[in-house]
């Protein structure tokens, strides 16, 4: 009898961890949104504007433009449209890991390397 109750109590622990994130990425394809990162030890705050094809990013006053290629629902590749240096020429790879209501977790690194780092922005309008 203890037998058959492990067993259901593995099954039932198997199929609850096993469950996907939820991810409604469409929700979060346009909009207005908001990302705090920390940089050199202090928070800073970007809000960015992205339709389907070109996102807008405002960062300490400064505007700047960038398109986007989709390459799902989840995932796209964003490519600055007047890059100052060799760094903004590299595109960005961004795909969003799970999504809440107003928010999603994404995780995002330059095109070609490994080196990858997570986030959070909340959708504001």
């Amino acid at each position: 009898m203890i037998k058959y109750i492990f067993s259901g109590f593995l099954l039932l622990l198997f199929l609850a961890c096993g469950q996907p994130p939820e991810r409604n990425c469409e929700d979060f394809k346009t909009g207005k949104f908001s990302f705090t990162a920390t940089l050199n030890g202090e928070e800073k705050k970007t809000t960015f504007y992205r339709t389907l094809e070109i996102e807008v990013d405002e960062f300490e006053g400064k505007k700047d433009s960038s398109s986007i290629r989709w390459i799902n629902d989840c995932e796209y590749v964003l490519k600055n449209l007047n890059p100052k240096n060799k760094a903004e020429e590299k595109p960005i790879h961004i795909k969003i890991l799970t999504t809440k209501e107003s928010s999603y977790t994404f995780e995002y690194n330059i095109v070609g390397d490994n080196k990858k780092f997570k986030g959070t922005a909340h959708k504001i309008d």
